[in-house]
């Protein structure tokens, strides 16, 4: 029973293990490189599946007792986290012609998947190491500017820090409580004494360096920019809904009160201003986002002054809408041999002259994350705010609500680019490949199904 249990309940984690053993015997056999995206892209479809059947199965269990355990919302998050990686997988071929890529995605997936299902520190370290390692080798992958040797060592060494603060702060909490459970966590922000205190505020700042919260954020700009657009699209939404994922399992059942509140409502709230005040600035389309994405984790770790039963519905809704538009965006993004040139915002001067489906496609993607209704960016800041006004911290939501309304600057302006400014293609652009366009027309109709029946899909978190 035991065994059976530790199958199905780790079903998704043996299958992408399943894709990455079967991608690297083909690498050795050396058959066709191109086969790899489709058998990568079989093993996410079938691994993002079974999540799913079992979460509608009302499957849960314990097959590591104290150390790992799922319940049928974390295998829905899980479903819906692997279902994202599949419109990153078809951007990938053009930028990537060897199996490497797909190798490293699906090792990086799997640390993911172990987040959520987090019952101790260890399993939870395991994940995030899992999750950042294989990519700090996809920033440098697709090696297409100098700048992305630095962006990868940027990334290398302040991941790195977060996770010796991580381990800092586990190793205060198990000196305090003398357990590794992350239930723990909670008790420790209950607790009054020093050491406590000292390890909550230790593993918040790791998961804030690894979710690029400001003051923690100075690696996301340039690893943003320096990386090609698939390994940028993974970085900024499926990287950033896994940390906010452990964060959930560390947060639940904890309402937060005292120093912790505090903490929780300035640094996301200067996170917001900031990240919206510097994508003001910017001219690269890659660095624009990587702000955009700072911003936006400072919504994220607001939810977390809310109440604690709504707050895994509304951080999952919010990951899952704020994912599926910047896909969008980076799906939609006009193909061209010199890197730079592309990632340029004077690209896009006059696209919808010559690319309109592409250009409408961004415009989507721009008023959704600016949180413009009928976009579900609109209901899922909805949520968190909600939320935040209901556990009493009114001040601090309008405070929230203003800084957002900075980042429609920006957003408008690259829809300004696109209709209202005349502009010729550079000499190298092309439409987006096919599968890039296959992931845009996957990511439009999860656009349209979150904006048209939100209430459908909260209903099924």
């Amino acid at each position: 029973m035991i065994a059976q249990d530790a199958l199905m309940a780790m079903l998704p984690e043996h299958l992408l293990l399943g894709g990455v053993v079967l991608l690297i015997v083909q690498a050795i056999v050396g058959t066709n490189a191109r086969s790899a995206l489709w058998v990568a892209l079989g093993t996410v479809v079938a691994s993002s599946a079974a999540a799913f059947w079992l979460a509608n199965a009302q499957f849960a269990a314990a097959p590591f007792a104290g150390e790992l355990s799922v319940t049928p919302a974390v295998l829905l998050a899980k479903g819906a986290l692997l279902a994202l990686a599949v419109p990153v997988l078809l951007m990938s071929r053009t930028d990537f012609s060897d199996g490497e890529f797909s190798i490293l995605l699906l090792s990086s997936l799997y640390g993911l998947c172990l987040l959520p299902s987090s019952d101790s520190f260890l399993v939870m370290f395991l994940g995030l190491e899992l999750l950042a390692m294989p990519v700090y080798a996809l920033v440098l992958l697709a090696f297409r500017r100098p700048q992305s040797a630095e962006a990868s060592f940027k990334y290398l060494v302040l991941s790195g820090a977060a996770s010796a603060t991580f381990l800092m702060g586990v190793s205060l909490l198990y000196g305090a409580t003398g357990s590794m459970n992350v239930d723990t966590f909670g008790q420790a922000i209950a607790a009054g004494d020093l050491l406590s205190r000292s390890a909550v505020v230790l593993i918040l700042m790791a998961l804030f360096l690894k979710a690029a919260v400001v003051p923690f954020h100075a690696w996301a700009p340039d690893t943003y920019e320096g990386a090609s657009i698939p390994v940028t699209a993974y970085m900024a939404t499926l990287t950033k809904g896994a940390v906010l994922l452990a964060a959930v399992r560390l947060f639940s059942g904890v309402n937060a009160s005292g120093p912790l509140a505090d903490l929780l409502m300035v640094l996301p709230l200067v996170s917001i201003v900031w990240g919206n005040l510097a994508a003001m600035r910017q001219q690269s389309f890659r660095r624009m986002i990587a702000y955009s994405s700072i911003a936006h984790a400072g919504y994220l770790f607001y939810a977390f002054l809310g109440d604690a039963a709504g707050r895994p519905q509304a951080v999952l809704f919010y990951v899952v809408a704020y994912s599926v538009v910047n896909l969008l965006a980076f799906a939609a993004m006009p193909q061209n041999d010199d890197d730079q040139q592309r990632d340029s915002l004077d690209a896009l001067k006059g696209l919808y002259h010559r690319q309109p489906f592409a250009a409408v496609l961004i415009a989507i993607a721009m008023l959704s994350l600016a949180g413009l209704p009928p976009f579900p960016g609109f209901a899922a800041k909805f949520l968190i705010f909600k939320n935040v006004m209901a556990a009493g911290y009114t001040t601090y939501a309008v405070l929230g609500l203003v800084g957002s309304y900075l980042g429609i600057y920006f957003y408008l302006r690259v829809i300004q680019l696109l209709f209202m400014t005349a502009g010729e293609a550079a000499p190298s652009e092309q439409r987006a490949g096919g599968m890039a366009r296959t992931a845009g027309v996957l990511c439009l109709v999860g656009t349209l199904v979150l904006a048209v029946l939100p209430g459908w899909v909260l209903d099924r978190m």
